[in-house]
């Protein structure tokens, strides 16, 4: 009879970056009963960011419906939609509702979040979009950044992380954009940014080709918070989910050391020295931004509730949000007008120009005045 091929054991090292496989001496086994093979990290079946998109949606076609453009518009963008048809191009060049449509559904507004004390608005304005550009752009950096995040490290962390972020991002917003309102899923997704950042920086010990890593995202870091630069952008939204992202990538995304993993499955009677969960800087670092993150949110909502306006305090800071140059300008003041009415007549006077116009309305609303001023002096 043949003789029975040996068995060969082999053990696979989980580390990142390395798929080696080192055959163990066939002389002296371990006990079978005693070895286990070490796992990697679980991996997770993201169903959170998929959900989020898909609310995304959803809410921006309930807020193109509520807007209806052939009703509150003498004039829309592809009408043959109807109702969910779009506002003019000047009203809104990223093909979406107008603004009161927007604050009718729960974009931020500074006044109403202090002074009517309305501040689910600081959640509710991260679902809306100002139009299909908007959203696209967005969810499609959702899709990208948030699936291998929840893969990863799961629905819980991952969402807390988005949804926080978000929350902070608001907040910083509401402190210096106080005459505007502000809508948008960007400050959550940069708090998704922040996350990975620190992410990588306190497991730093079990990625291989870090450096490579860290600096590829951080210049894809400084390139999106360039773009906030541009006009009608809320650069602000961006920083603050930013820096909330990162302080939470410490305290959510935290690794246990590949040592202490080991540790778990070695054989039994193996005698290695017992290996910490978590190294020393990783537990400073937790510490350090929870007390950094309850600071955070304990003062900048006393100054919200307060009415401050940062702006007053900070000369400089409106450049971090917008840079004026020859191609553009940076008034975030929001348009006003005057309106005489002679018969079904109305002319609007742009009341930061001397811009002026006449238009016949037959069914005047507050909301159809209002994009006219809007498409004349914008």
């Amino acid at each position: 009879m043949a003789n029975a091929p040996n068995n060969l054991q082999i053990r696979v090292h989980s580390r990142r970056g390395s798929n080696m496989i080192h055959p163990l001496s066939a002389e002296s086994p371990p006990p079978a009963a005693a070895y286990t093979e070490v796992k990697h990290f679980k991996k997770w079946v993201p169903w959170l960011i998929p959900f989020f998109v898909v609310a995304n949606t959803v809410v921006f076609f309930v807020t193109m419906y509520v807007n209806n453009c052939p009703k509150n518009s003498l004039s829309c963008v592809a009408g043959f939609l109807g109702r969910l048809s779009f506002q003019p191009f000047k009203e809104n060049p990223l093909l979406g509702p107008s603004s009161s449509a927007l604050e009718k559904m729960g974009a931020l507004d500074v006044d109403k979040v202090v002074y009517q004390h309305e501040g689910w608005r600081l959640i509710t304005c991260m679902w809306l979009h100002g139009g299909v550009f908007h959203l696209l752009a967005n969810m499609l950096s959702l899709v990208v950044i948030g699936i291998r995040l929840e893969q990863e490290f799961g629905f819980v962390r991952i969402g807390l992380l988005y949804l926080i972020s978000g929350f902070g991002g608001s907040l910083l917003s509401s402190l210096f954009i106080q005459s505007n309102i502000s809508v948008g899923a960007s400050g959550a997704l940069f708090g998704l940014l922040g996350g990975m950042l620190s992410e990588l920086i306190t497991n730093w010990s079990i990625y291989a080709n870090k450096v490579a890593a860290l600096v590829t995202l951080v210049l894809i870091i400084v390139i999106n918070l360039a773009v906030g630069i541009l006009p009608h952008m809320d650069n602000f939204a961006h920083i603050g989910g930013f820096l909330t992202g990162f302080l939470l990538g410490f305290v959510f995304l935290i690794r246990p050391q590949f040592g202490w993993v080991n540790q778990r499955y070695s054989p039994v009677g193996s005698p290695a020295p017992p290996s910490p969960k978590f190294k020393t800087y990783q537990c400073i670092l937790w510490v350090v931004s929870l007390i950094l993150l309850i600071i955070w949110f304990t003062v900048g909502l006393v100054l919200l509730l307060r009415g401050e306006d940062l702006n007053e305090k900070c000369s400089w800071c409106h450049y971090l949000s917008c840079v004026p140059t020859s191609r553009w300008k940076c008034n975030n003041q929001p348009v006003s007008c005057q309106a005489v009415q002679t018969g079904s007549q109305y002319t609007l006077t742009c009341s930061n120009s001397s811009k002026s116009r006449t238009y016949s309305i037959l069914d005047p609303t507050a909301t159809k005045i209002q994009g006219l001023c809007t498409q004349l002096c914008r």
